[in-house]
């Protein structure tokens, strides 16, 4: 039970590894802030946030869904005040919530390559922003950005996605040296 007390806001939280970490983190006894652009089912994907909030619960912790577009500031500042509002404090963010596109750099529409700064590096740091000031308060906090290491090898079929994912990784290690005296760590994993 590592995380007793603790409250982890999930980002991307209705399937894969968000619902995973979400999981993982409520079997240690963290409440769980599970966030999603949908509660709908998706048509090929399984898992909804619903069936997330559940899995939590099973798991013997409480969760509260929230419906979020990463995109929208004010859906931001809306998710992190509902949870302060909730549990009274954010301990752990996870930044999961991603948009991918794989194709050689003159074959990227430009919508794609938007989409994917948008969701990928500009929620992350949104998202992070907005803790930050809850976390300096509490004289703790994990931002944990879901990003890779930089390796040339991976970039052909897939740079601008690889640029958004390593712009993460940069915030990551920012926050880590800017916000330390602060008790707040960032750091980058790469699930794969």
């Amino acid at each position: 039970m590592r995380f007793t007390d603790r409250v982890a806001l999930i980002t991307g939280a209705s399937r894969g590894v968000g619902a995973s970490v979400a999981v993982a983190m409520a079997r240690e006894g963290c409440r769980i802030v599970a966030a999603a652009k949908t509660m709908d089912p998706h048509p090929r994907l399984p898992g909804t946030l619903r069936d997330t909030v559940r899995m939590v619960e099973e798991a013997g912790s409480e969760a509260l869904a929230l419906q979020v577009d990463v995109r929208s500031p004010e859906q931001v500042e809306a998710m992190v005040q509902q949870a302060i509002d909730r549990f009274g404090r954010v301990d752990y963010l996870i930044n999961n919530a991603g948009a991918i596109h794989w194709s050689a750099v003159a074959d990227w529409p430009v919508k794609k390559f938007d989409l994917v700064m948008a969701v990928n590096v500009r929620a992350a740091w949104m998202c992070s922003a907005a803790v930050i000031p809850h976390m300096r308060t509490q004289g703790f906090g994990h931002i944990l950005m879901m990003s890779p290491p930089i390796h040339p090898n991976a970039a052909p079929g897939k740079a601008p996605y690889l640029v958004s994912k390593i712009g993460m990784t940069m915030m990551a290690m920012a926050i880590d040296a800017e916000e330390k005296d602060h008790g707040i760590a960032a750091s980058a994993l790469w699930p794969i």
